[in-house]
């Protein structure tokens, strides 16, 4: 290799390190940057809450959310860039927790999608200047046909604020960051009124808990919020004897049920025992077929209701090593839960 190539491969390899390791000066002024943005959008989120949290703003999102909470069709949520990334999101968070709702494209609307839009739904719009010239038909055609309209927008007195039956504007905070420019402050502000906005509703609803597992039965957070009923065994498939009985129709009972135990019921029908395999083994003899369950079963056993969470099943039965449990409904039996059937719903 010449001199000259040797210089200029030394060149170029001093300069994909420069690109590849940034200079600690640059690389300090990096984080100081990232963490200033962290403090100027949390101080925007304050601002935001201190814009609604009273007075003149308090009163626009309690009409916002009864204009919401009065739809018996769909929250149509739209923006156009980034106002459009965070509409999607609030309008997936509406959707999965009680409100239907759904994001439309507002450039798509002005090409077939206005169809998605009916007299039954209302629209939630999303613009930090309010003058989004994609917005037009849509605000447009919400006017002439008396749909609802809500905006959230930095600017009250732009075309959608004006236009809107509800208009939400954000605090002038100006975006984060050196430059300013970026959508940063603006969109997390929408963010958060969104999910005040989806979360509001969602406590007027009085929408519960085993209503958000019907919405979310897959994934982690569907498992967590599984019922026993949801996993028990239930009518012929419970092992139950009377308490008078031989333990001969017991032992069939276990053998044909599987679950390795059986109920013992009074003549009334409430639970007041039960048998397991330790059981058998404490009793083993030439008389255990002689005998009648009350004798054998062990009295009082440990139960849990149909509406209980699975995950307090699981709990109960790993805490008192045993591998399933009674359901009741008061002192009736009504059914029988495995660990093992938790355990396969991915209940832990």
């Amino acid at each position: 290799m010449s001199q000259a190539s040797a210089t200029k491969a030394g060149e170029e390899a001093a300069a994909r390190t420069s690109i590849q390791a940034p200079r600690p000066d640059h690389a300090a002024g990096g984080l100081v940057a990232a963490l200033t943005v962290l403090r100027q959008e949390s101080e925007a989120l304050r601002e935001l809450l201190a814009t609604f949290e009273a007075g003149e703003g308090r009163a626009l999102v309690g009409r916002a959310l009864d204009i919401l909470h009065g739809v018996t069709g769909r929250v149509i949520v739209t923006g156009m860039g980034k106002s459009g990334h965070v509409a999607r999101k609030i309008a997936a968070t509406m959707a999965s927790t009680g409100t239907p709702a759904q994001f439309v494209h507002p450039a798509e609307a002005s090409h077939g999608d206005m169809g998605m839009v009916t007299s039954a739904d209302a629209v939630l719009a999303l613009s930090n200047s309010g003058e989004t010239v994609e917005l037009a038909d849509l605000i447009t055609y919400s006017r002439r046909w008396r749909i609802p309209l809500i905006a959230i927008t930095s600017r009250r007195n732009s075309t959608l604020g004006n236009a809107a039956d509800a208009t939400l504007a954000l605090p002038p905070t100006g975006e984060a960051g050196a430059l300013g420019l970026a959508p940063t402050s603006s969109t997390t502000m929408m963010l958060a009124l969104g999910d005040a906005l989806a979360l509001g509703l969602l406590e007027r609803k009085g929408f519960s808990a085993e209503d958000f597992h019907q919405l979310h039965p897959g994934g982690k957070l569907g498992q967590k919020l599984l019922r026993v009923a949801d996993l028990m065994h239930a009518g012929k498939e419970v092992p139950l004897i009377a308490q008078s009985a031989p333990m001969g129709q017991a032992l069939i009972e276990m053998t044909s049920k599987t679950f390795g135990c059986v109920g013992a019921v009074d003549a009334q029908g409430d639970l007041v025992g039960i048998i397991t395999d330790g059981d058998l083994r404490r009793h083993m003899g030439d008389a255990l077929l002689t005998q009648d369950v009350a004798a054998v079963m062990t009295g009082h056993p440990l139960t849990i209701t149909a509406q209980a969470l699975a995950a307090e099943a699981v709990l109960i039965m790993n805490e008192r090593s045993i591998t399933t449990l009674f359901v009741v409904d008061g002192v009736k039996p009504v059914g029988i839960v495995r660990l093992h059937d938790c355990l396969r719903a991915g209940v832990a």
